[in-house]
């Protein structure tokens, strides 16, 4: 036989052999569709955590029901062994509903506006706090003023999330930055609090809160959000009367660490026990609202791998791990000790993926991975595709699972449609009843698919 006539029947095997393959793949991942749209179990272990434990914020006895509640649900989901990891947790209280309001020349025309203090800011006097208001665009904005505009004043930052963005979370990333940051660029240059435009881009009277950041070096000063509706109503007024003040009262505290934990459910590996792929959610949440999309969504997503694994008899070669991360929110010490513990016992992790936003429709998979493995990536793209999961070529992963690229541990998230989920983001309408069942479940099986196809294939 010569050499033409075997390279051709070694081309026809590889081939025949690489279809196979390829039909077995899309047959798992059918099987694996199948069962998480008829016998899925997110949707009522999401509403049992939205309706019946409700805002989780860290050190709250909410959380800690959180935790309880996550270890039954791992049990209950089939995993191998469950087990809690202990961290310190920041314990920020609310205290009584926030006032803000528009002090006008006439006093006819003074207006309380929707507010809610950012996560991890400080109290206001007891009787509340009243001093002129100036409007900027963003934390540049401050340095054209200078100090002899911003002194003694609050800080009103307006600038609004960039509509042309089609990826919502870009534009969030960029206006976030005055949340984040603005309360301690503003006390730079002598301000004496901050009330900060809602990060969405719908026009509502829901104030969106969040975590921000004090510079210990600067004074710290209280903070605030106001909806977009009292962003646009007090921006006119500006223009109108630059004599207007502002009051706000707010009786938030931080007070000492809590002990709090990660929740870790696992199916243990038939082949390569000690080695790793993870796959997680937030188990803490804002105050305001449920938590429902930010981040229940991605805790139940993340249980439902272990009954769906378990359910349709997959024996997996590695260790699959289920992770409820406490303390996302105002911290990621969760995500933090996680890694910290990992390093220590040297484990192998072969991926982590996270699901952190919201339980709409998946379309795809971001990764911070290296060139070669967002190759293999989107190889798989083929075997998503019919289920309207397209998109493998954005990079990006989770906050919780972060601390694990610097152990060189691919990263991946979950990315469903971004059109939604800056309605309810940190929001008091972030609940059950805007969770849509189907697309939390495609969510579930989009993921357990992607996990099936890293243990079988590594990356």
């Amino acid at each position: 036989m010569n050499k033409i006539k075997i390279s051709l029947i070694a081309l026809v095997v590889g081939l025949t052999s690489t279809a196979i393959i390829a039909q077995t793949d899309s047959a798992m991942i059918r099987k694996i569709y199948s069962e998480a749209l008829s016998n899925g179990k997110s949707y009522s272990n999401l509403d049992y955590l939205s309706n019946k434990i409700g805002g989780r914020l860290s050190g709250s006895p909410q959380a800690q029901q959180s935790v309880e509640w996550a270890f039954k649900a791992m049990k209950e989901a089939g995993a191998d062994t469950v087990y809690l990891q202990e961290c310190m947790v920041p314990h920020w209280v609310r205290g009584a509903k926030e006032v803000g309001k528009v002090i006008c020349s006439n006093p006819k025309d003074n207006r309380e506006l929707p507010v809610c203090a950012l996560g991890g800011s400080i109290a206001t006097p007891a009787d509340g706090l009243t001093a002129s208001i100036i409007e900027v665009m963003g934390v540049k904005q401050l340095e054209v003023l200078g100090k002899e505009k911003i002194k003694g004043k609050i800080v009103f930052f307006n600038e609004p999330m960039d509509p042309t963005f089609i990826e919502t979370f870009n534009a969030y990333g960029k206006a976030v930055e005055q949340r984040w940051a603005g309360p301690s660029e503003a006390a730079k240059f002598g301000a004496v609090g901050v009330v900060t435009r809602s990060c969405t881009l719908r026009q509502d009277d829901y104030p969106h809160t969040g975590s921000m950041n004090y510079k210990d070096s600067l004074n710290k000063i209280p903070a605030c959000c106001v909806s977009t509706n009292g962003a646009n109503w007090l921006s006119t007024e500006l223009k109108k009367d630059k004599d207007l003040k502002f009051f706000l009262k707010m009786s938030c505290d931080k007070l000492p660490d809590v002990k709090s934990y990660n929740v870790v459910g696992e199916i243990r590996g038939s082949e390569n026990k000690n080695e790793f792929i993870v796959v997680g959610g937030h188990l803490d949440s804002w105050d305001t609202g449920q938590g429902a999309h930010d981040d229940g969504a991605g805790v139940v997503q993340s249980i439902e791998v272990i009954r769906i694994f378990k359910a349709l008899g997959i024996k997996p070669k590695c260790t699959i791990r289920a992770v409820a991360f406490m303390n996302e929110e105002n911290g990621g010490r969760g995500g933090k000790k996680y890694a910290e513990l990992a390093l220590k016992n040297k484990e192998k992790h072969i991926a982590a993926i996270e699901s952190d936003a919201g339980g709409f429709t998946p379309r795809g998979f971001s990764s911070d991975v290296t060139p070669v493995v967002k190759a293999k990536l989107k190889s798989w793209r083929p075997l998503f595709e019919p289920y309207g999961v397209y998109d493998f070529d954005r990079d990006g992963s989770g906050s919780d699972i972060s601390p694990l690229k610097e152990q060189n541990v691919p990263c991946i998230e979950l990315r469903p449609d971004s059109q939604r989920y800056f309605i309810h983001h940190h929001t008091p309408i972030d609940t059950f009843e805007y969770v849509n069942q189907r697309e939390l479940e495609l969510g579930d099986a989009a993921t357990a698919a992607l996990i099936w196809m890293i243990d079988n294939y590594g990356l």
